[in-house]
């Protein structure tokens, strides 16, 4: 398949990344003598974020350690690509003088196309640099395919190429697999990574393994593949992610603390994995650490895309707990701020009324956060009124239980929300430990999985006693009652497996039609926060259509900064072929 044409370089945008200024003027002048027409130079991690975030580079130098800030390279290359920030085009070397294997075999692993050793010939730069470019344009068929949201195309392109063994066959395999999963087809994204395992054990296909045991629902099974995993590379922090992901949703909270501590210890400037355990202390009620953890990620992103607000809501509990109004103060101050940037977004005037109303119980004025509490509750039955929203509310009504505040309605509220989203174990403990100030209200938001998880089989009884149609009209009432959508969800597979012995099927489903536009959607799985971001082990892609539409919606809402390119991110060590993260397929920016 012909490849199609490089850029001419004399229009690249490089980026040089570097604290020293003789190492970076140095850097910038071999890239223009490489023909580079513009380049600009980051003295410090956290410009050079915010520069990813809001411009495409051709090509990044970026030193692997920052002495005097204690940040690396290594840490912002992970939370660009963790948050789809760097896309497919970016030409990604790091550079250093440490040569240790580990080093190596984590730059290898993370993303990047290169890893550089100083002291490096302009000539092995310019060799680098013309290889790394050249793969990406023997894969652009490939890319061309995804960004088209041709998925299947995409797939088969890869396979064929890892099949053949054609150029940078390994690189496509974990695109391939990627791929696979994206289109739910769990087996096959299993097989193909086992088969990059025998013709080269990588630990990104090890991994890879273990998240396609996760999304189909087998996270006992990833847990065992991952901490085999670990036990051969202590130091793989994706890993570290998806273990945690997977000890979340089976409700192990205690040893996912430790998985989160672990891995935002190898990575302390990391802003998605400090969030990460900054959170799981919280919901574990060691509120001095998820103190730190947070302030520490607020710190270090707030204004990043990286930055997920919700810390901001935890934050903001924490200090109440605390009785510090100064911090309680920073919180509030940063909603504003927030809420400035993103003043049509439901979620955020949602943390700044959990903020507004913790604040105003700090200052005494029970009347007023009482009605804002009222007003809360009055969007339990919004569609958009989510787990996490339900999560924050039913641990503000734990304050005010706490704080003595006669509110007669909170335990109703605290059941409803239990009956709504309490529909998993880890979904149950998530938001039980959200309650924790107030133990009564934990112990009925277990008791909702009880029932929800009776209800369920009572009408697995019905069904399998010959009588599938009161199975679906039971699931269905309690369905409209609650909001479940676990409970809607079993409805609809009961009428589909017994469709031709239930007399009124199409009205039943005409009404599971009606009722899921109420429902709204639950997580399927417990998370911390917003996890919306690159799966551990996984590389991002922009779809084509998808980012059009979007940058067309920004148009009309004449949204004031330019849309932030969240195109393809492809990365790897083009040494080995095996430094390729394997591809994480997301809807357009």
């Amino acid at each position: 398949m012909a490849t199609a044409p490089q850029r001419d370089i004399a229009d690249c945008l490089a980026l040089v990344i570097d604290s020293n200024a003789t190492s970076r003027s140095i850097l910038a002048g071999q890239l223009r003598d490489y023909g580079v027409g513009k380049v600009v130079q980051c003295s410090r991690v956290r410009d050079a974020r915010n520069r990813l975030e809001h411009t495409v580079f051709d090509f990044v130098l970026c030193e692997q350690y920052f002495d005097e800030t204690n940040e690396s390279g290594q840490t912002l290359l992970d939370d660009l690509r963790r948050a789809h920030l760097l896309p497919f085009s970016t030409v990604f070397f790091m550079v250093t003088a440490e040569a240790s294997y580990a080093s190596v075999a984590e730059a290898a692993e993370s993303a990047l196309d290169g890893y550089l050793l100083k002291p490096f010939t302009p000539v092995a730069l310019f060799d680098r640099l013309s290889l790394a470019r050249l793969r990406k344009v023997h894969l652009m068929p490939i890319f061309s395919a995804i960004e088209d949201e041709n998925f299947e195309l995409a797939a088969s392109l890869c396979v064929q190429r890892f099949e053949a063994q054609q150029p940078y066959w390994l690189y496509a395999a974990r695109i391939g697999t990627e791929l696979l999963l994206r289109l739910g087809r769990h087996d096959e994204a299993r097989t193909l990574f086992e088969a990059v395992i025998a013709a080269r054990a990588l630990p990104w296909a090890k991994l890879g393994v273990a998240r396609a045991q996760v999304e189909s629902g087998q996270a006992t099974r990833a847990i065992t593949t991952l901490m085999g995993l670990i036990g051969e590379d202590a130091s793989y922090t994706d890993a570290y992610d998806v273990l945690g992901r997977a000890q979340v949703e089976v409700g192990n909270f205690a040893e996912a603390l430790e998985t989160y501590r672990t891995a935002s210890t190898l990575t302390p400037d990391s802003v998605g994995r400090q969030q990460k355990f900054g959170m799981m202390a919280f919901y574990m009620g060691d509120r001095v650490t998820a103190t730190k953890a947070l302030a520490r990620a607020t710190i270090l992103g707030i204004d990043s895309k990286l930055f997920d607000f919700q810390s901001i809501v935890l934050l903001a509990f924490a200090y109440f707990a605390d009785n510090d109004r100064k911090g309680m103060e920073r919180c509030m101050a940063d909603c504003a701020r927030i809420l400035e940037r993103h003043p049509d977004s439901p979620r955020v005037r949602r943390f700044a009324e959990v903020t507004g109303a913790l604040q105003q119980i700090l200052q005494r004025q029970f009347a007023r956060a009482v009605e804002m509490v009222r007003n809360m509750a009055a969007q339990l039955t919004d569609v958009d009124f989510d787990f996490e929203a339900s999560c924050n509310l039913a641990g503000l009504l734990s304050v005010l239980a706490h704080t003595s505040i006669d509110l007669s309605e909170g335990s109703g509220w605290i059941k409803q929300l239990g009956m709504r989203y309490a529909n998993t174990r880890g979904l149950s403990e998530l938001m039980a430990n959200a309650c924790h100030l107030h133990p009564p209200y934990a112990d009925m938001i277990r008791e909702c999985l009880q029932e929800i998880n009776g209800t369920a089989e009572r009408a697995m009884g019905l069904s399998l006693s010959g009588d599938p149609a009161g199975a679906v009209r039971s699931l269905l009432q309690h369905s409209e009652a609650t909001l479940n959508v676990k409970l809607l969800d079993m409805s609809q597979q009961v009428l589909l497996r017994h469709q031709a012995r239930i007399a009124q099927a199409e009205p039943l489903q005409q009404q599971i039609d009606a009722l899921r536009g109420r429902c709204g959607t639950t997580p399927a799985r417990a998370v911390l926060g917003q996890d919306s971001e690159r799966q551990p082990g996984g590389v991002t892609l922009r779809l084509r259509k998808r980012a059009e539409a979007k940058a067309q919606a920004a148009e009309k809402l004449r949204v004031a900064a330019p849309p932030a390119e969240a195109a393809p991110q492809a990365a790897a060590e083009s040494k080995a072929e095996s430094g390729l993260d394997a591809l994480r397929l997301r809807p357009g920016r």
